[in-house]
Formats: structure tokens, C-alpha cells, sequence
């Protein structure tokens, strides 16, 4: 068995792109080797902003000798029908053949031995074209060269047994060397093998491995921070993007001036993380401290003295720019700026900023009236939610909308809930983004996401396929974690025809239209809910019997069927519906015309089918009240007393009675087991 390393050297790949291209590699290659006859075993692969690489074991020196059989014409057939099988198997006569009796007489048979290649053979064919499917977001060409990549490619080093296997991509040529550190070993050199590969690049100022370099950085970082008697501020999504841009982690602290410090946190961290990668560092008490780390790719004989003062000077130009928009914004009331709104278009279709500012004012107004949030606050929150759009710093620093509205609303002496209000509206804007929780911000966030569906649902530009450029799946995703986690209970449809009522686009079908919303919520709460373990089909199943449209309610109710599909009754009663459905099913198709109704107890002839209807009695009272939660858990209880009488039914009593009116009377019996059930779901929607 021998080894495959495969690295690809090139200018920077953007830190973005580095895993999925790693991963990509990984696949292609194995794919194409396991078509071959190539099975791979151990597989690893590697990524640094200057290369990527591959390494594979267990690859056998050659394929397997193939045996091929190919069956001929009849023996004694025409000679042209002859001639033309041996040239399509490329044989020369019948005596490179053989001649079978298959049992329906004799025929000709070709057997062709293939020997297996050379796995080196193979991979020169192999590799340029797994390269050329690599998915890169964006590709460029350099040059003259017809050849696509990320960045321009310098090298491609390729070993199999540690040996070159010199294949020709574009118009490089694979060879056995490589090169280390951009500015400290530059010099090339060959390798033998995946592991001298490795120990070489490290010695040349390069780790090779994503996960190494991270958990470097990070490790420094913390040591660096605690000899300052600072903490390191966690932040996963930072570390991942710095280890993509350094090959070999240097970690020095920062230090930022005094004068920035009382501009506020978010600025100073957006500042230092968005555009310059820093990471923030905490002090004893939890508070932003003036310094931070810097993570540089190059070692200095002045211990980085110069980097660290080049790093200062630029983020102190950068933060001498927010100060500046801190202090000039707070000069101006927030409510000043809401003239400004009606100069900013939120969609050709949907009017300005000003306009959508007065339908989520309006809406969360009607939603602090169901949910008993203080209106007055409600309604001031609404009103300066997207006032920060038109100051300075959110201007210089998109990323702080919302955030520096809360500032500005306290320092003009909002409430805190008004304030607070303002900074959450957007959320939860990602999965790991936390929900408001407080009535007003709840209020707020429902009525932007609300009003911003219901807009562009009005005017026909709802999300198609993998494209939903106004992000209205978020939306949707955020409305459902904020009533779910919230626990509050709202019905949408509403709501809905509320919001649409206040769209000038809106067409005369607004119903309608507030329908094919709640249709889009509820494919979007089978996608939430099936990352929590609940089986869309149950919600589906829910949805056709009861049109509800409080989510709170038909989660609680699918949750409640998930449960007691999972139990012994639930699974039982289940293949009982299914039963029941396939028998009345199969007897209306010979019989169209068969008149199922009320079941008549004087034909009730057995004593399962007495018991049975006496249990669907019982069943119908208690439909009663089966809309809401509870009731529903309650019908299920009074379904799960059917499991043994429609058993015993199954086990005693024929269906197919030679009596004709007997035979209708159980049929209609089945047909009301099944009813019973559909009352609150449609059963026929569950799969397994």
C-alpha cells in the first residue's frame, strides 16, 4: 500500500474559502480514486492561506486485473453479425472466444483479461481532472493561462510512494518540492514523503494544519493576556478567520489609547475585530481593556515592536474617525433625525424608510395590545428604531445598527425599555443569535419582520429556489423563535391581514395573500422544528385538520402527537388507521356507491364491534375542546382506550360479512375509527 500527497501552492486564499476548498479536495480526489478501483484509506487534509494539501494511505500500487465478459451472437449466425461482435470486443478471430450453451442454445462469448495500471499512471490522468471541478465561490485567471483558480497557482507538488507523479495542470507540472514561509524560507525544497513534508514546512515557518494554528493563536492569546492580568474575550468566528490568514501565528499585544476608551464598546470592538482582526481583550472586572492582541505572520528580530506600533497607528486613525461620529451624533436628538427617513427608500414598491417606520409603529402597537406590553413605550420604540440609520457611526459602521440607537436613546433619556427595544428589533438574525425577551423589544422585532414579509409578499417578490435576496426565510424563522421561546400564544392570520392592510401595494387578495404567508410559516417551522427532532410530517398532519395559526399551539399539539405516536398505543392505533383506510378504501372502489354513514346498533352483531363502537362513543364526547392544547393531549388519551377494542375487532370480526347490511355497518364502524382520528390530524400525513 502506498501514499498520495497532494499541495497545491498559490497566492492567498481568502480565509472564507479554506475549509470548504480542504473538504472539497478531499472529496473529489477520493471520489475519483474509489471510481478507479483505487479505494482510499486514511485521508487528511490541509489548508493555510498559501496552500492546500492532501494526503492519502493505503492506496494499492495498481488497480485490480479486471476480467470482462461479453456475449456474442448465436453460434452459426451471419457472418457480419461475427465479425462485428469481434471488432466491438477487439478480438481478431472466434478462437479468442468460447463457446457457452446458456439453455436457450450456443452462443459466443468474449472474455477479455484487462490488466489493472499503475496507480501513478492513474493519478495523472485523475488528479488535473478533480482539480479542474474544485468549486471555488470566485476564480480568476492570470496571465495567459487558460487556467481557473482561486489565486494564482506558483506550484503543485504530487508524491506517490515518494516518488513525483508529474501530471500537468494548467501550465504547471507537478513536481516533489515545495516552499516554505513567504518572507523567512522562501528558498524550495524537495520532500519524500506526507510526514518530511510536514516537519519541513514547519521548520520553514509554516504549520501545515488549520486546527493547530488555531488552538496556537488562541493558546498565546490567553497566556499573553493573562501575564496583563487580562482575559481574552471568546470570539470562535475571529479565531477561525485569522488562523486562515497567517501560515505561522505570532501573537503580540496592543495597546489603545486612553482617550478612545469612553467611546463605546461595541465601536471599539467592531473597530478592532471587523476591519483590523484584533481580539479584544477584558479586564479583572469584566470591562473592555485598552489592549489588544494582534496575531502577525512574521517573525522580527525587535520582538514585533514595529508591527505592534503600526498596528496602533492604524487602529488609532480608525478610532479617532468613531470618536468623532460619537461625540457629533450625540449633539442631535434621535428624534430629530426621523425627518431624515423620508429621504431613504426601502423598496420602490414599498415606499421610504419613514413609511415602513409608521406600519411597524402602527403594528407593534395592535401587538402590545395582545401581549400586554406598555403601549406608550411600544409604540416610542417603534418610532426610533431605525433612527440610528442616519447618524455618523452607523454610517462608518453598518454592523452597529440598532446598537447605537440604544446609546443615543439613553443618552437622550429614553427608558431603558425603549432603548433596549431598539437594539433588539433585528434579532435573532442567525441561529446563534439570542431572541428578545422583554414585552416591548418583542413587540418591536414581531412588527419589523412582520411588516417587512407581509411588503414584499404583497408585491410578489417572495424567495424562489436557493434565492431569497430580501433574507425573508430569516424573517419568517425569527417570528417562530420569538413566539416559541417566548411562549407566547398568537394567532397570525390576523396579524397578517393587519400588516397587508397597511401595504400600499397590497392587491384587492390580500386574504389571500395573508394565506400563502401562513402556508410559507408553516414550511419554515417544519424546518425549525425538525432541527429540534420533531417529524415535519406530525406538523403537516396537525396543519391539514386544523388550519390553526397560532404556532405556539400546533407546536404544542405535534409535540403531544410525536409523543404519542412514539408510545405502543400510538404506533398500534396508527397501523389500525391505516388498516381501517385500505379496507373501506378497497370496498367503496367495487362498490362506488356503497352508502356509509351513521353506524346502526341494531347490527351490530358481534361482541368486539359492540365494545369498539361503544369506545367511539365515548370518543365523541370528548371532542369537545380538542382545538386548543390541552384538549388535543386529552383526545389523544381517548384515542389510546381504542387500541384494544379495534384489535380485538381486527382479530374476531369479518369485515366482508356475507349479510350485506352487516357488511356496511362495519364498514362504516372503520370508516368512524379512521374519522375519529382525522378529527385532529390527518393521519393519512404520517409517514413510517
Amino acid at each position: 500500500m502506498g501514499e498520495l500527497l497532494l499541495e497545491l501552492h498559490s497566492e492567498e486564499i481568502p480565509a472564507r474559502m479554506q475549509q470548504r476548498a480542504a473538504e472539497d479536495l478531499r472529496r473529489l480526489v477520493c471520489e475519483a480514486l474509489a471510481k478507479a478501483g483505487l479505494n482510499p484509506g486514511e485521508t487528511e487534509s490541509y489548508v493555510t492561506p498559501r496552500r492546500l494539501a492532501l494526503a492519502v494511505k493505503g492506496l494499492p500500487r495498481a488497480q485490480a486485473d479486471l476480467r470482462e465478459e461479453k456475449k456474442g451472437p448465436r453460434v452459426g449466425s451471419p457472418d457480419a453479425a461475427v465479425q462485428g461482435f469481434l471488432r466491438g470486443a477487439g478480438l481478431q478471430s472466434l478462437e479468442q472466444c468460447e463457446k457457452r450453451d446458456t439453455g436457450k442454445g450456443e452462443f459466443w462469448f468474449a472474455v477479455i483479461d484487462r490488466p489493472g495500471r499503475p496507480t501513478v499512471d492513474v493519478l495523472q490522468t485523475l488528479l488535473p481532472e478533480a482539480l479542474a471541478q474544485l468549486p471555488w465561490p470566485k476564480s480568476m485567471r492570470w496571465a495567459d493561462h487558460p487556467l481557473r483558480w482561486v489565486r494564482p497557482l506558483h506550484s503543485i507538488l504530487c508524491l506517490f510512494e515518494g516518488q513525483p507523479v508529474p501530471f500537468t495542470f494548467g501550465h504547471l507540472t507537478a513536481g516533489d518540492s515545495t516552499a516554505g514561509h513567504r518572507f523567512m524560507a522562501p528558498k524550495r525544497f524537495a520532500v519524500r514523503d506526507t510526514s518530511d513534508w510536514l516537519r519541513s514546512l514547519r521548520g520553514a515557518y509554516v504549520e501545515p494544519d488549520f486546527a493547530t494554528r488555531r488552538a496556537t493563536i488562541l493558546k498565546d492569546a490567553a497566556f499573553a493576556a493573562e501575564n496583563e492580568g487580562l482575559t481574552l474575550v471568546d470570539d470562535p468566528g475571529l479565531a477561525d478567520e485569522v488562523a486562515g490568514l497567517v501560515e505561522q501565528p505570532v501573537v503580540l499585544l496592543g495597546s489603545i489609547p486612553t482617550e478612545f476608551m469612553a467611546v463605546p464598546r461595541e465601536v471599539l470592538t467592531t473597530a478592532m475585530r471587523t476591519h483590523q482582526k484584533y481580539f479584544a481583550l477584558n479586564d479583572a472586572e469584566g470591562r473592555l481593556a485598552s489592549r489588544f492582541v494582534i496575531v502577525a505572520n512574521t517573525l522580527t528580530n525587535d520582538g514585533g515592536k514595529q508591527v505592534v506600533a503600526g498596528n496602533e497607528r492604524v487602529l488609532a486613525a480608525r478610532l479617532s474617525d468613531a470618536k468623532f461620529f460619537w461625540d457629533q451624533d450625540r449633539r442631535q436628538r434621535l428624534d430629530s433625525r426621523l425627518p431624515l427617513l423620508k429621504d431613504i427608500v426601502f423598496h420602490a414598491k414599498l415606499g421610504t424608510l419613514a413609511e415602513k417606520v409608521s406600519r411597524v409603529e402602527r403594528l407593534a402597537f395592535e401587538l402590545a395590545q395582545q401581549i400586554g406590553a406598555d403601549t406608550k413605550q411600544t409604540r416610542r420604540a417603534a418610532a426610533l428604531a431605525k433612527a440610528d440609520l442616519v447618524t455618523g457611526m452607523v454610517g462608518e459602521f453598518p454592523e452597529l445598527q440598532g446598537i447605537m440607537g440604544r446609546y443615543y436613546a439613553l443618552e437622550d433619556g429614553e427608558p431603558q425599555a425603549v432603548a433596549e427595544a431598539i437594539a433588539q428589533h433585528y434579532a435573532p438574525q442567525g441561529p446563534n443569535d439570542g431572541c428578545p425577551t422583554d414585552a416591548v423589544a418583542i413587540c418591536v422585532a414581531l412588527a419589523d419582520k412582520i411588516d417587512t414579509l407581509a411588503g414584499f409578499f404583497a408585491i410578489d417578490e417572495k424567495p424562489t429556489g436557493s434565492k431569497d435576496p430580501f433574507a425573508l426565510r430569516r424573517a419568517a424563522l425569527g417570528v417562530i423563535r420569538i413566539l416559541l421561546e417566548n411562549n407566547i400564544a398568537l394567532p397570525l392570520r390576523p396579524l397578517f391581514t393587519s400588516a397587508l392592510s397597511m401595504q400600499s401595494a397590497v392587491s384587492e387578495a390580500g386574504r389571500d395573500v395573508a394565506e400563502e404567508l401562513l402556508r410559507f410559516f408553516v414550511d419554515r417551522l417544519k424546518v425549525h422544528l425538525r432541527e429540534k427532532g420533531v417529524r415535519h410530517d406530525v406538523i403537516t398532519a396537525v396543519f391539514a385538520k386544523s388550519a390553526d395559526d397560532d404556532l405556539l399551539r400546533v407546536v404544542t399539539k405535534a409535540e403531544a402527537l410525536s409523543g404519542f405516536l412514539a408510545g405502543q398505543d400510538g404506533a398500534n392505533l396508527l397501523t389500525a388507521y391505516r388498516r381501517a383506510n385500505n379496507i373501506v378504501r378497497a370496498e367503496m372502489k367495487k362498490t362506488p356507491d356503497l352508502p356509509l354513514g351513521e353506524i346502526a346498533n341494531s347490527f351490530l352483531a358481534e361482541l368486539e364491534e359492540k365494545a369498539l363502537a361503544a369506545c367511539l362513543t365515548e370518543i365523541g364526547h370528548a371532542r369537545s375542546g380538542a382545538d386548543d392544547a390541552a384538549g388535543f393531549a386529552k383526545y389523544l388519551a381517548a384515542l389510546a382506550l381504542m387500541r384494544q377494542p379495534v384489535d380485538a375487532f381486527f382479530e374476531r370480526v369479518t369485515v366482508n360479512s356475507d349479510d350485506a347490511a352487516l357488511r356496511r355497518n362495519r364498514l362504516s364502524l372503520l370508516a368512524a375509527v379512521a374519522g375519529s382520528m382525522d378529527r385532529i390530524a390527518d393521519f393519512s400525513q404520517i409517514e413510517g
